[in-house]
């Protein structure tokens, strides 16, 4: 088998160890072997990144277009095959692979663009004679860690706009899903990136992650992953006092008051809190239902769930693929135990292990009912194909349960009422609000981010992306 090695420095780079990528939909399937860097190799990658800073951002914009351009037409045309290497390895769904390829292919067009697009001001002096231009510069070199749920995705939106904006990077994916970002790193090195721009160094966070954060020749670090992970690198991001940017956790309410539409709102909850394997920061993990239509919604849902079919995610026919690997299929049966064991719920569905025509790890969606909010289940992110209905007698109850939480990532209502709708998007504390959709689902070209312990920093995605990977700078000259 081909051994998957890592890019430093523009050269293709055998780790000192190495580890196969397991199929969770099949664990006899290895999809590849990816080397795995040390602390000595990652450090020599932040070399690398810091040796092409200079010229890489002060190059042309038409050659930061060029190659994020090449990159997106490529991803693009490949979007099946990549798709199906992300199924492969993560166990998305196909369908849900290839549209996370294809978002990954939009992301790097969207910022291909923004490379022609950079800006800044003139503006005058209060002082006679004396001209003011304010620009934005690179921060500097950026490392990169991203998470396993959204193995090309979240790259993608991180890696795009730090291009974009005359960064380099050390890039860190999560250790369960290299593939997708040794594809990432092939394509940018083959669409013309200069060696040294883009590094990728796969490995264990402990290793590869610690080295990142102990090296005062990072400028900036953002991170997607757990919450107490995110404050870890928040800490060593201080020691430095350097930029950094943290997504991390979130406990999704979904509201659905007496006057929603009734498909619409089991659509949403179903889509929401299931689809991916409810392994998303975004998911609709809690869903707060007024007094009126509780019972005909978990009747709906119920009948739904039912309908859902759970095996290899590249099969036709499948809703939902394994969880990603044991460690997380038992925290999750850890949190079904927990909530029909010490919280008192009621299972009204699922929680089961399956079992498929390959080995994997399959889990029967869950769902609990009878559920209140001060429940761990309803206040620890479990990251996994379980929710829990709230029963609320109003939509004043709703919102006021919808916001006691911790986190503050999506938030969302179904409801046929412009007075709730609006209401809400007003005062869900939350960095993004879904009326009558899932709470997981937005688009390449906007903000990304929450507030409360779900995100720190500066948004990411779209133009704001720029807060955080560019400096601003204010010139004064007189003629």
């Amino acid at each position: 088998m081909d051994l998957h090695q890592n890019l430093i420095g523009g050269e293709w780079t055998e780790g000192p160890d190495a580890a196969d990528n397991i199929n969770p939909s099949d664990t006899g399937d290895i999809v590849g072997r990816y080397a795995r860097a040390d602390a000595a190799q990652t450090n020599a990658a932040i070399a690398a990144a810091k040796a092409a800073l200079p010229a890489w951002s002060r190059s042309n914009p038409a050659q930061r277009h060029a190659v994020l351009q090449a990159a997106a037409q490529e991803i693009m045309a490949r979007k099946a095959e990549l798709g199906d290497l992300l199924a492969r390895e993560e166990g998305k769904t196909l369908a849900e692979g290839i549209g996370e390829a294809a978002r990954a292919g939009q992301i790097f067009d969207f910022y291909a663009g923004e490379a022609l697009r950079l800006t800044g001001e003139t503006v005058p002096s209060i002082r006679p004679g004396i001209g003011i231009e304010i620009t934005r510069e690179a921060v500097g070199v950026v490392g990169i860690i991203t998470p396993w749920n959204f193995p090309i995705a979240i790259p993608a939106w991180k890696i795009a706009p730090a291009l974009c904006y005359g960064n380099t990077v050390v890039f860190k994916p999560a250790d369960l899903v290299p593939g997708c970002a040794w594809a990432i790193a092939d394509i940018l090195k083959r669409a013309g990136l200069p060696d040294g721009v883009l590094n990728l160094v796969m490995g264990r966070g402990s290793v590869v992650g610690e080295a990142i954060l102990s090296s005062p020749d990072v400028n900036a670090v953002t991170f997607t992953g757990s919450v107490d992970t995110g404050k870890h690198v928040a800490a060593k991001c201080a020691e430095h006092m350097r930029k950094v940017q943290l997504e991390m956790g979130g406990k999704n309410p979904l509201v659905v008051l007496d006057d929603a539409d009734l498909d619409t709102a089991v659509s949403c909850a179903i889509n929401g809190a299931y689809f991916s394997t409810g392994q998303r920061c975004t998911a609709s993990s809690r869903l707060i239902v007024t007094e009126g239509i509780h019972d005909r919604f978990v009747a709906a849902a119920i009948e739904a769930l039912q309908k859902l079919n759970v095996d290899d995610a590249r099969k036709d026919g499948t809703h939902i693929g394994p969880v990603i690997d044991q460690r997380q299929l038992d925290t999750d049966m850890k949190y079904i135990d927990i909530g029909r064991g010490e919280d008192g719920a009621k299972l009204a569905w699922g929680g089961e292990r399956l079992n498929r025509a390959t080995p994997g790890f399959y889990l029967q969606p869950a769902l609990f009912t009878e559920t209140s909010n001060s429940m761990r289940i309803n206040r620890e992110e479990i990251f996994g194909p379980v929710a829990s209905v709230i029963r609320v007698k109003d939509y004043d109850e709703a919102l006021a349960v919808a916001n006691d939480t911790p986190f503050g990532l999506s938030s969302g209502i179904c409801t046929t009422s412009l007075k709730y709708a609006t209401h809400f998007k007003r005062n869900a504390e939350a960095g993004m609000v879904m009326v009558n959709l899932p709470t997981a689902g937005v688009d390449p070209h906007v903000p990304f981010g929450g507030r409360k312990g779900s995100s720190y920093g500066s948004r990411e995605q779209g133009k704001y992306a720029a807060e955080f990977y560019t400096t601003v700078k204010t010139s004064y000259t007189l003629p």
